[in-house]
């Protein structure tokens, strides 16, 4: 009888987290773009990869490419998006596996982002200057080798950001268990808390329509797949970031959060000293200056894109 009971409180645990999954994804809709601008599609190995261009086409090229984290997504990049517009070409890119474009049950990897970035940049830009942030810094770092790149903005890259934990992203991958610890980990109060804590310094900044758009990616069908290669460290590259950069042959410009925690400014300086770069620091910020300090970080990447017309 224990046995019998037992049985069907499991059975209808899984049955409660298949349908509460369902209500999740019904709640969350499709995707708009939440960019002003021209939505695109870019064709790369069976996947349709969302892309967003504005400004003039005969003006230089600068290609955005958003972090990466349980809700990322070119929203990221939704503070400046239109005032880099005013003087560039500006391209931002929904990576594979996040925001708009497919999501496919995949093994995500470093060498994957690393060849996208560079396929997508010789593909749809012109000798583009590249805008990236966190892990994303890496696989254009990489990308930078390989494809005509004019110069790098990273804003506090990172090529380091846990342990490798394979276990972990088999267990995220999991139909019911996995998908019920996603939805756990990516709900509304966990994504502010993120945002709060780690991407901005005054977690007042955090705005609604943040939150909710970043809170209604994480809840798109396939969602979970690349953030499970994320979170088992499965997408940190198998090199040394002062190393890469300093071999580049063109300007490279460090954007820092002074306050940022889980990549701190003390990581910055020593990667420009590492690699001769130069740093821009931006006060009362962490992880997403861009974010929360649009104005300051516009200014300090006029005068990187400056540098990298000249």
């Amino acid at each position: 009888m224990k046995l019998r009971t037992a049985f069907g409180l499991a059975v209808g645990a899984v049955g409660a987290a298949v349908v509460g999954d369902r209500v999740l994804r019904r709640r969350a809709g499709d995707l708009e773009n939440p960019l002003p601008g021209v939505e695109r599609t870019y064709r790369w190995r069976g996947m349709n990869v969302a892309y967003t261009a504005a400004g003039d086409p005969d003006d230089p090229d600068v290609l955005l490419c958003h972090g990466v984290n349980a809700a990322a997504s070119s929203y990221e990049f939704e503070p400046i998006f239109a005032a880099l517009a005013e003087n560039y070409h500006v391209i931002a890119v929904d990576l594979p596996g996040f925001g708009r474009s497919d999501r496919p049950p995949l093994v995500y990897s470093a060498d994957l982002y690393e060849e996208f970035v560079s396929e997508f940049a010789a593909d749809v830009t012109d000798e583009p200057i590249v805008v990236a942030s966190s892990l994303s810094a890496s696989f254009a770092t990489a990308a930078a080798h390989d494809t005509d790149v004019a110069a790098l903005v990273l804003i506090c890259p990172t090529a380091e950001t846990a342990d490798d934990r394979p276990w972990l992203r088999t267990l995220v991958r999991t139909p019911v268990v996995g998908q019920t610890l996603f939805n756990l980990l990516s709900s509304g109060p966990s994504i502010r808390r993120f945002l709060a804590r780690d991407g901005y310094y005054d977690g007042s900044n955090v705005d609604d329509a943040e939150v909710d758009y970043a809170w209604r990616s994480a809840h798109q069908s396939g969602a979970r797949f690349a953030p499970a290669s994320f979170a088992s460290g499965l997408l940190d590259p198998d090199f040394d970031l002062a190393t890469e950069l300093a071999a580049l042959e063109i300007p490279v410009t460090l954007v820092w959060g002074r306050d940022a925690e889980l990549v701190p400014l003390r990581k910055g300086r020593e990667l420009a000293e590492a690699a001769d770069l130069e740093l821009l620091v931006v006060d009362y910020a962490t992880l997403l200056p861009h974010a929360e300090h649009p104005t300051e970080v516009l200014e300090a990447l006029e005068t990187a894109l400056a540098r990298a017309e000249e």
